[in-house]
């Protein structure tokens, strides 16, 4: 990247090789990665989706819910989508729903009810 600033909850970057309409225009579609090294370091109880990807959602009993699969972003808040059968939509409420995320131990407990 050549340069890039902050723009609402997105990134305006330019590319390098990209020097043009035409040039970003191919570009579309594109993966986009930025090493792990270059992001920033968040506050504590913030988290890189990333991060939560793959851990296992448990209720505070201990019952499994299923692994994150990936998330989506909503108005309100985030949403753990669960790799379930049906898939589970949890929504990622800190203190309220998602009661602790371990990344150590790749665990989220959630308050949750295993039948919805």
């Amino acid at each position: 990247m050549e340069r890039g600033a902050p723009n609402g909850n997105g990134v305006i970057a330019k590319l390098q090789g990209s020097d043009d309409r035409d040039g970003a225009y191919a570009l579309i579609g594109a993966e986009i990665a930025v090493p792990r090294e270059h992001l920033a370091p968040l506050p504590p109880g913030e988290y890189y989706w990333t991060d939560l990807e793959g851990l296992a959602v448990r209720t505070p009993e201990g019952v499994p819910l299923g692994r994150v699969h990936h998330l989506i972003a909503t108005g309100a808040h985030d949403v753990l989508v669960l790799d379930s059968e049906p898939p589970r939509l949890i929504p990622f409420v800190p203190g309220a729903v998602i009661l602790s995320v371990d990344l150590a131990n790749g665990v989220i407990v959630a308050d949750w009810s295993p039948e919805f």
